[in-house]
Protein backbone atom coordinates (compact mmCIF):
# COMPACT_ATOMS: atom_id res chain seq x y z
CA UNK A 1 0.00 0.00 0.00
CA UNK A 2 1.47 3.31 -1.03
CA UNK A 3 0.47 6.75 -2.23
CA UNK A 4 2.86 6.27 -5.17
CA UNK A 5 1.16 3.63 -7.38
CA UNK A 6 4.19 3.00 -9.60
CA UNK A 7 6.78 2.85 -6.84
CA UNK A 8 8.89 -0.22 -7.59
CA UNK A 9 11.78 0.45 -5.23
CA UNK A 10 12.84 -2.82 -3.68
CA UNK A 11 12.84 -2.54 0.09
CA UNK A 12 15.01 -4.99 1.98
CA UNK A 13 14.63 -7.74 -0.61
CA UNK A 14 17.49 -10.13 -0.08
CA UNK A 15 19.03 -7.87 2.53
CA UNK A 16 17.04 -8.95 5.54
CA UNK A 17 18.87 -12.11 6.46
CA UNK A 18 18.51 -11.86 10.20
CA UNK A 19 19.47 -15.34 11.27
CA UNK A 20 23.14 -16.18 10.62
CA UNK A 21 23.40 -17.66 7.14
CA UNK A 22 25.81 -20.34 8.32
CA UNK A 23 23.29 -21.60 10.88
CA UNK A 24 19.84 -21.01 9.42
CA UNK A 25 18.95 -23.89 7.13
CA UNK A 26 15.40 -22.79 6.36
CA UNK A 27 14.07 -19.56 4.88
CA UNK A 28 10.86 -17.63 5.37
CA UNK A 29 10.04 -15.35 2.44
CA UNK A 30 7.86 -12.32 3.17
CA UNK A 31 6.20 -11.32 -0.08
CA UNK A 32 4.16 -8.17 0.38
CA UNK A 33 3.72 -4.46 -0.21
CA UNK A 34 4.52 -1.32 1.80
CA UNK A 35 2.67 -2.67 4.85
CA UNK A 36 5.42 -5.28 5.09
CA UNK A 37 8.25 -3.24 3.63
CA UNK A 38 8.34 -0.81 6.55
CA UNK A 39 7.25 2.22 4.54
CA UNK A 40 7.91 5.49 6.39
CA UNK A 41 9.53 3.95 9.45
CA UNK A 42 12.97 2.69 10.44
CA UNK A 43 13.64 -0.52 8.58
CA UNK A 44 14.69 -2.27 11.78
CA UNK A 45 11.23 -1.56 13.23
CA UNK A 46 9.25 -3.30 10.45
CA UNK A 47 7.37 -6.42 11.45
CA UNK A 48 9.47 -8.82 9.29
CA UNK A 49 12.56 -7.70 11.23
CA UNK A 50 10.69 -8.26 14.49
CA UNK A 51 9.73 -11.70 13.17
CA UNK A 52 13.37 -12.58 12.61
CA UNK A 53 14.20 -11.49 16.15
CA UNK A 54 11.38 -13.60 17.57
CA UNK A 55 12.60 -16.64 15.66
CA UNK A 56 16.06 -16.14 17.11
CA UNK A 57 14.67 -15.74 20.62
CA UNK A 58 12.74 -18.98 20.23
CA UNK A 59 15.81 -20.66 18.71
CA UNK A 60 13.93 -21.59 15.57
CA UNK A 61 16.35 -22.19 12.74
CA UNK A 62 14.97 -19.83 10.10
CA UNK A 63 16.26 -16.81 8.25
CA UNK A 64 13.83 -14.14 7.03
CA UNK A 65 14.01 -12.58 3.59
CA UNK A 66 11.74 -9.59 3.05
CA UNK A 67 10.96 -9.24 -0.65
CA UNK A 68 8.19 -6.68 -0.14
CA UNK A 69 7.86 -3.69 -2.47
CA UNK A 70 5.97 -0.47 -1.77
CA UNK A 71 3.13 0.03 -4.22
CA UNK A 72 3.06 -3.63 -5.23
CA UNK A 73 -0.16 -5.19 -6.50
CA UNK A 74 -0.94 -8.87 -6.86
CA UNK A 75 -0.27 -8.52 -10.59
CA UNK A 76 3.24 -7.29 -9.85
CA UNK A 77 3.74 -10.06 -7.32
CA UNK A 78 2.61 -12.64 -9.83
CA UNK A 79 5.25 -11.52 -12.30
CA UNK A 80 8.12 -11.82 -9.82
CA UNK A 81 7.20 -14.73 -7.55
CA UNK A 82 8.98 -17.39 -9.59
CA UNK A 83 12.26 -15.45 -9.56
CA UNK A 84 12.00 -14.93 -5.81
CA UNK A 85 11.31 -18.61 -5.21
CA UNK A 86 14.25 -19.61 -7.40
CA UNK A 87 16.58 -17.20 -5.65
CA UNK A 88 15.71 -17.94 -2.02
CA UNK A 89 14.24 -21.49 -2.05
CA UNK A 90 12.01 -20.71 0.95
CA UNK A 91 10.40 -23.34 3.11
CA UNK A 92 7.64 -20.90 4.09
CA UNK A 93 6.14 -18.06 2.03
CA UNK A 94 4.09 -15.31 3.68
CA UNK A 95 1.96 -13.67 1.00
CA UNK A 96 0.77 -10.25 2.17
CA UNK A 97 -0.42 -8.64 -1.05
CA UNK A 98 -3.73 -7.20 -2.20
CA UNK A 99 -4.14 -3.90 -0.33
CA UNK A 100 -3.18 -1.86 -3.38
CA UNK A 101 -5.55 -3.86 -5.57
CA UNK A 102 -8.37 -2.97 -3.21
CA UNK A 103 -7.56 0.70 -2.87
CA UNK A 104 -7.52 1.00 -6.66
CA UNK A 105 -10.78 -0.88 -7.02
CA UNK A 106 -9.27 -3.54 -9.25
CA UNK A 107 -11.56 -6.46 -10.14
CA UNK A 108 -11.91 -9.10 -7.42
CA UNK A 109 -11.65 -11.79 -10.11
CA UNK A 110 -8.20 -10.46 -10.96
CA UNK A 111 -7.24 -10.45 -7.28
CA UNK A 112 -8.40 -14.05 -6.94
CA UNK A 113 -6.56 -15.22 -10.04
CA UNK A 114 -3.31 -13.51 -9.07
CA UNK A 115 -3.32 -14.74 -5.49
CA UNK A 116 -4.12 -18.25 -6.66
CA UNK A 117 -1.23 -18.15 -9.13
CA UNK A 118 1.22 -16.85 -6.50
CA UNK A 119 0.17 -19.48 -3.96
CA UNK A 120 0.32 -22.24 -6.55
CA UNK A 121 3.84 -21.24 -7.60
CA UNK A 122 5.02 -21.44 -4.00
CA UNK A 123 3.33 -24.79 -3.43
CA UNK A 124 4.91 -26.23 -6.57
CA UNK A 125 8.26 -25.49 -4.91
CA UNK A 126 7.08 -27.42 -1.85
CA UNK A 127 6.87 -24.29 0.29
CA UNK A 128 4.24 -23.93 2.98
CA UNK A 129 2.11 -20.83 2.43
CA UNK A 130 0.57 -18.35 4.83
CA UNK A 131 -1.90 -16.05 3.07
CA UNK A 132 -2.44 -12.76 4.89
CA UNK A 133 -5.86 -11.19 4.38
CA UNK A 134 -6.49 -7.50 3.78
CA UNK A 135 -9.46 -5.21 4.19
CA UNK A 136 -10.35 -1.85 2.67
CA UNK A 137 -12.52 0.92 4.15
CA UNK A 138 -16.30 0.30 4.27
CA UNK A 139 -16.95 3.35 2.11
CA UNK A 140 -16.01 1.10 -0.83
CA UNK A 141 -19.45 -0.44 -0.37
CA UNK A 142 -20.18 -4.05 -1.37
CA UNK A 143 -16.82 -4.20 -3.12
CA UNK A 144 -15.08 -4.06 0.27
CA UNK A 145 -16.82 -7.26 1.41
CA UNK A 146 -16.22 -9.07 -1.86
CA UNK A 147 -12.58 -8.04 -1.73
CA UNK A 148 -12.01 -9.42 1.76
CA UNK A 149 -13.77 -12.70 1.05
CA UNK A 150 -11.31 -13.51 -1.74
CA UNK A 151 -8.49 -14.24 0.71
CA UNK A 152 -10.47 -16.87 2.58
CA UNK A 153 -11.67 -18.39 -0.66
CA UNK A 154 -8.15 -18.73 -2.05
CA UNK A 155 -6.83 -20.13 1.23
CA UNK A 156 -9.61 -22.72 1.33
CA UNK A 157 -9.23 -23.72 -2.32
CA UNK A 158 -5.44 -24.00 -2.15
CA UNK A 159 -5.44 -25.39 1.42
CA UNK A 160 -3.13 -22.77 2.88
CA UNK A 161 -2.87 -21.21 6.32
CA UNK A 162 -4.71 -17.89 6.62
CA UNK A 163 -4.47 -14.72 8.68
CA UNK A 164 -7.82 -12.99 8.38
CA UNK A 165 -6.52 -9.39 8.50
CA UNK A 166 -2.99 -8.06 8.79
CA UNK A 167 -4.15 -4.85 10.48
CA UNK A 168 -6.41 -6.49 13.05
CA UNK A 169 -6.35 -4.32 16.18
CA UNK A 170 -4.59 -1.54 14.29
CA UNK A 171 -7.03 -0.38 11.60
CA UNK A 172 -9.42 1.12 14.15
CA UNK A 173 -6.71 3.00 16.04
CA UNK A 174 -5.86 6.29 14.25
CA UNK A 175 -2.88 6.97 16.51
CA UNK A 176 -1.17 3.85 15.14
CA UNK A 177 -0.98 5.32 11.63
CA UNK A 178 1.41 7.76 10.04
CA UNK A 179 0.20 11.14 8.80
CA UNK A 180 -0.94 9.61 5.49
CA UNK A 181 -3.52 7.52 7.40
CA UNK A 182 -2.47 4.49 5.34
CA UNK A 183 0.75 3.15 6.80
CA UNK A 184 1.18 1.88 10.35
CA UNK A 185 3.70 3.48 12.68
CA UNK A 186 6.66 1.73 14.27
CA UNK A 187 4.55 1.32 17.41
CA UNK A 188 2.03 -0.74 15.44
CA UNK A 189 4.55 -3.23 14.09
CA UNK A 190 4.51 -5.62 17.10
CA UNK A 191 0.74 -5.90 16.65
CA UNK A 192 1.18 -6.77 12.99
CA UNK A 193 3.75 -9.38 13.96
CA UNK A 194 1.39 -10.93 16.49
CA UNK A 195 -1.33 -11.18 13.83
CA UNK A 196 1.05 -12.90 11.43
CA UNK A 197 2.51 -15.12 14.14
CA UNK A 198 -0.82 -16.73 14.95
CA UNK A 199 -0.95 -18.13 11.43
CA UNK A 200 2.76 -18.75 11.03
CA UNK A 201 3.68 -20.54 14.24
CA UNK A 202 1.88 -23.81 13.36
CA UNK A 203 3.87 -24.01 10.12
CA UNK A 204 7.28 -23.87 11.79
CA UNK A 205 9.16 -27.03 12.59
Amino acid sequence: MSRIPNCRSLLLAGLLLIAPAAQAVQTILVFGDSLSAGYGIRQDAAWPVLLAKRLQQKRLDYSVVNASISGETTSGGRTRIDAALARYSPQVVIIALGANDGLRGLPVEQLRDNLTAIVTSAQKKNAQVLLVGQRIPPNYGSYARQFHLVFGEVAKTRKTALVDFLLEGVATEPHLFQSDNLHPTAEAQPLLLNNVWRGLAPLLK
